[in-house]
């Protein structure tokens, strides 16, 4: 069963959605797979997951550098799916990286099939695919939306200046 929150951002309404085996997704609601692959609509509801997600929001929100690593996430995705997503979480809060570099270290010669992997993370936030850039360090996709991954990116950063 899933149970869901709905966790208010400074960005905009959040679903939280978890299960006995983790947490499940944290879209912006109405982002592109929006709540995608669940198998049985989620109830609204209390869970210990959902709780602790809420409170380490709460802290990366008021400006905190908040280590998610320890919030058990539900494996959704196929196993390059993982592994990109396991890449996302070691990119330093405040820090950028590129679809080249990540592709790099999973021994790929491009990084198309990466970005198609961090298109589908659902787990915003908490796996950092708004640290990634283009080769020339300037944005591109962001399935919660352009404005929110600089709010994001500059949220960690202050320095961050988005490049044309």
């Amino acid at each position: 069963m899933y149970v869901k929150n709905i966790y208010q951002s400074p960005l905009g309404p959040m679903s939280l959605v978890a299960s006995d085996r983790g947490l499940r997704g944290a879209w912006f609601e109405g982002q592109k797979y929006f709540e995608r692959g669940l198998d049985e609509k989620p109830v609204l509801g209390s869970h210990p997951i959902l709780n602790s997600t809420r409170l380490l929001l709460d802290a990366y929100f008021s400006g905190e550098q908040v280590d998610f690593s320890d919030l058990p996430l539900e494996p959704v995705g196929t196993d390059f799916q993982e592994k990109v997503w396991r890449l996302l979480k070691e990119i330093p809060h405040g820090q950028t990286t590129n679809y080249g570099r990540l592709a790099q270290q999973l021994g790929l010669r491009s990084g198309q099939a990466v970005g198609g992997a961090i298109g589908r993370n659902p787990y915003s936030i908490i796996v950092p695919c708004h640290r990634v850039l283009n080769q020339k360090g300037q944005l591109t996709g962001y399935a919660g939306g352009l404005d929110k991954k600089i709010w994001l990116l500059q949220h960690e950063n202050p320095h961050f200046e988005v490049k044309k």
